[in-house]
């Protein structure tokens, strides 16, 4: 017999569902919650979500307004899919049979919302079950599409074709894989093309959206239907329908990427299109935006950029028209109030995410990205809220109206300038100078703050030809600092940034006090304007212009410093966060020169009053934290005094997040907890274990309750690919700084590492971040082993295999791949009888790495340990030898005084000794090198 709902539960349900999405009454919004998640664990609770949802109208028994039912249905549908997403595996047959009839029908209901519900239901069931879960559907939508009978209606076919779009972007890949000897993107794209010919605009939208998704990769479907999907889009260019044209051209400027060779012979007629279409601007920006991208994909083609020379005459007038902030932005932004002392709003606060932890590289250093300062196109922080179209949240009119924060073809166009002042250079600069001429002292304020913009982001492109210009420009911008206006005022400090280093470079002191400092004070003067968008800006380009000028600065760093302090104590919570990145970039770029007690003194109290403030549970710890890394590492052991508060926070901060997530495990109810507290903590502990006196760190380590690294132990096996990253790269300073107290936890580390480095174990998906993990790991086991010696004789074979694997393995980045090889290099050091007998075998792939390699410590050590290796078994060396002593005549830094570097010229000499012995003539083999190579090793060892 069918499953039949009993009434009573149905109406019990229905009324939580109800209550779960309720805005107004909190406590009962909190107990509906509480009731569903109780309701998860009843086995058929999935059959009661998908009735609900696809029955059209309140079931028999149920009394509720349209309106009430349309949320009900809605609150249903969140839940299932949510349900699907979390434990699809335990969801019975029974119930995914019902779940399988109800989502077809839910595609064919009147309301727009529910059809939605039912595509992410559907793309849900396939992402976690695969195609062959539900082999009908695709068949199924593909039929409701095209309407082959006749009997679809409208609606029906509509949500089928956005359920199809939804399906192809979450599982592209797995509709490009072969499946039983087919792949089904075969058999989709002919399917998908076609539907563009449909008579319902949405459907020919929504196909168009669906090819999209694989108009950028070259599977052999797209190959295979290349040119009638060029036909179709040809035809498709005058759709009476926006949204149709706007995927037309997204469409073109994805084929500029894939198939630039078909995209080529078009190019005349394309861009007339779209310059037409940029210009619909008025009537649709969405529209013209996606136009405007099409330039900025073609000129940064490594090839294609070149064609649009002659017509950039044409362009160019387009982007600067655009580039004036439309009429509805104007009402918008026009006379904007003083607000300095307004408290944020929390949901003006961006979120904040913890920054990409930093790689240790072969050389010793720390590598991360530079902050992108300054970014006056995208500013944008988008975060991952797990809803998808058609999904309900919290509405609100503040944010998406702003045109601040979100991408708009005002910045698509300047970032096309941008890019064209790149390719085509002095051109571009001579077609915008009428312009600028007219505009700069223009009396409208857009008119003004377009032609500020133009000038700014043709900076980099355009800086030779607009040099002779900026002793006569840099003076008006500083005047325009103070423009009554404040969108002006802002965007003059993104553009100043802009040029920032050619007033940093500037050599001649009566110059440097003409241009540079007063660029200098104007910009920071500016981080407290009256406008916290101002205050913002001038932040944002005073953290670009300081990596520009780097230690230029330090003869300012006082009153640059005493601003930040003022601004510390007058900006609210939201421009707290680039404050931060001022303060941090200024540590990176003057270094040590932060150390000086005048200006410890200056700034230490006012982070240290901030970092009490600011509670475990808030974002704004991520950029904090960062900033004291960097803090820490400037100010070396002067940072002592503030060390142990803030590493005892830190140790309690990820004790916190591990029990949290131990919790998570046993009471799926609970919060997740947010990894980047880990990550950002981590990163912390490892600057101020390197910038102390290396006694300090060992008792700030040795005190540690917790114990210490217990909790590493933990950070190293986390799912969360940043997490261990930055574990290892703790585990790596732990070894350079505090070894003692490592040594006794190595046995269960080293039980970790050797899992980790199983190139295995990176999952395609999160290829790039599982290698950054990986290169950590390497760096930070090189890093045991020259301190370890004879006592890693146990992990020597694992660790030997392991490396060998990484260094042989072509599809690995060379970072990753140097720092394996200096890991296997350092091995040797007191291991070298292990290693001897493999000589032969790995002594190329070893030297081929370290041609790659700058002179550093790591690179001394790591020869150290394979040159000891050499002396135990020198006649394995004999087809390498060649490759072995080039190395030693190219090896550039012996003369730095540093006991390893003079060590290592020993070992030279001394194996270059014990062949002098082996090989009867050995000027005849020396005179297979280089004749460089050759005099190198003659004056630098003794022959």
């Amino acid at each position: 017999m069918a499953w039949q709902p009993s009434p009573e539960s149905l109406s019990t349900l229905a009324a939580c569902l109800k209550d779960s999405l309720s805005g107004f009454n909190t406590a009962a919004q909190k107990q509906a919650e509480n009731m569903l998640t109780q309701a998860k664990s009843s086995p058929d609770i999935n059959n009661y979500l998908i009735y609900l949802f696809s029955s059209p109208e309140p079931p028999s028994g149920l009394q509720w307004s349209a309106e009430d039912y349309f949320l009900i249905r809605s609150a249903a549908a969140i839940m299932l899919k949510n349900n699907i997403k979390t434990g699809s595996k335990a969801i019975p047959d029974s119930s995914l049979a019902l779940i399988k009839m109800g989502v077809p029908l839910a595609l064919q209901d009147k309301r727009g919302q529910i059809r939605n519900y039912a595509g992410n239901i559907a793309t849900e069931m396939i992402r976690r079950g695969g195609i062959m879960s539900w082999p009908e559907l695709l068949p199924e939508l593909l039929k409701m599409i095209g309407n082959e009978t006749g009997q679809v209606t409208e609606e029906a076919q509509e949500g089928a074709m956005a359920a199809m779009a939804k399906i192809c972007e979450d599982n592209t890949k797995l509709l490009e894989r072969e499946l039983n000897g087919e792949r089904p993107l075969n058999f989709i794209l002919p399917k998908l093309i076609q539907a563009t010919k449909s008579p319902l605009p949405k459907v020919r939208a929504y196909a168009l959206t669906a090819i999209n998704v694989f108009t950028p990769r070259k599977s052999q479907a797209m190959l295979n239907s290349i040119d009638d999907l060029l036909q179709h889009l040809f035809a498709l260019a005058s759709d009476p329908s926006n949204d149709v044209r706007r995927q037309v051209c997204r469409a073109f400027a994805q084929l500029v990427e894939s198939r630039p060779d078909k995209i080529q012979p078009h190019l005349p007629g394309l861009v007339d299109y779209i310059i037409t279409q940029q210009r619909s601007g008025d009537e649709d920006e969405d529209l013209a935006t996606d136009a405007a991208e099409f330039w900025l994909t073609v000129g940064e083609h490594e090839h294609l950029w070149d064609s649009l020379s002659p017509y950039i005459g044409k362009i160019i007038p387009v982007l600067l028209e655009c580039m004036v902030y439309s009429s509805d932005d104007i009402a918008l932004l026009g006379g904007a109030s003083d607000d300095e002392d307004e408290e944020d709003l929390e949901k003006d606060i961006k979120p904040q995410f913890a920054k990409k932890s930093v790689g240790r590289t072969a050389n010793g250093e720390s590598s991360a990205d530079p902050a992108q300062n300054g970014n006056a196109y995208q500013n944008l922080a988008k975060m991952d809220d797990d809803l998808e179209e058609g999904e309900i949240e919290d509405f609100e009119d503040g944010d998406d109206a702003n045109p601040d924060e979100r991408w708009t073809l005002r910045k698509c166009s300047a970032a096309a300038l941008d890019v064209f002042a790149r390719d085509f250079k002095d051109p571009v600069f001579e077609s915008i100078l009428p312009y600028l001429t007219k505009n700069l002292k223009h009396d409208d304020w857009p008119y003004r703050e377009a032609a500020v913009l133009a000038l700014g982001a043709v900076a980099e492109g355009c800086m030779n030809v607009v040099t002779p210009h900026l002793p006569e420009l840099v003076p008006y911008l500083i005047s325009l600092l103070n423009d009554p206006e404040p969108v002006v005022r802002q965007i003059t400090c993104w553009t100043l940034g802009r040029y920032s280093a050619w007033a940093a470079d500037l050599t001649d002191p009566t110059q440097k006090q003409l241009y540079f400092e007063p660029m200098m004070e104007g910009i920071l003067t500016k981080m407290l304007d009256s406008n916290k968008k101002v205050q913002e800006a001038g932040a944002s380009a005073f953290a670009n212009l300081e990596e520009k000028a780097g230690k230029r600065l330090e003869p300012y760093s006082l009153p640059i410093i005493q601003q930040f302090v003022r601004c510390f104590k007058k900006y609210k919570d939201r421009n707290m966060y680039i404050l931060y990145d001022c303060v941090q970039t200024l540590a990176e770029h003057i270094g040590p020169v932060l150390a000086q007690p005048n200006l410890v003194n200056e700034l230490m109290p006012a982070l240290i009053e901030r970092w009490t403030r600011v509670s475990d549970q808030s974002r704004e710890l991520f950029p904090l934290l960062e900033c004291l890394s960097y803090v820490a590492m400037a100010l070396n052991d002067a940072f002592t005094p503030y060390a142990q508060p803030i590493f005892v926070r830190c140790v309690t901060i990820i004790h916190q997040n591990l029990e949290a997530s131990m919790n998570l495990a046993t009471n799926p109810s609970v919060d997740t907890p947010d990894k980047d507290f880990l990550v950002t903590s981590l990163d912390l502990l490892s600057a101020i274990i390197q910038a102390l006196d290396p006694a300090k760190s060992s008792k700030l380590v040795q005190d540690s309750q917790p114990a210490f690294f217990e909790l590493l132990l933990i950070c190293m096996e986390d799912p969360t690919d940043e997490v261990r990253q930055s574990a290892y790269a703790l585990l790596g300073d732990c070894a350079k700084y505090v070894f003692e107290q490592l040594q006794p936890s190595l046995p269960s580390i080293f039980a970790i590492l050797m899992k980790q480095l199983d190139l295995d174990g990176v999952l395609d998906e999160d290829i790039d971040s599982g290698f950054g993990v990986v290169n950590n790991a390497c760096w930070s086991a090189g890093e045991i082993a020259i301190r370890h010696k004879s006592n890693m004789a146990p992990y020597v074979p694992e660790l030997f295999r392991r490396f060998i694997d990484i260094i042989r393995n072509p599809g690995i980045p060379k970072g990753v791949t140097e720092n394996a090889a200096i890991a296997l290099g350092r091995l040797g050091l007191g291991n070298g009888e292990l290693l001897a007998t493999d000589l032969a075998e790995y002594a190329d792939d070893f030297l081929d790495s370290m041609d790659e390699v700058d002179p550093s410590d790591e690179k001394a050590t790591a020869f150290r340990g394979f040159t000891a290796v050499v002396q135990r078994n020198p006649m394995a060396m004999e087809k390498s030898l060649l490759h072995f002593f080039t190395a030693i005549a190219r090896y550039r830094d012996l003369k730095l005084r540093s006991e390893t570097k003079s060590g290592l010229h020993e070992d030279f000499q001394k194996i270059i000794s014990t062949y002098r012995q082996i090989i009867p003539q050995f000027d005849q083999f020396l005179s297979q090198l280089q004749p460089q190579d050759q005099q190198t090793l003659r004056t630098t060892y003794a022959f």
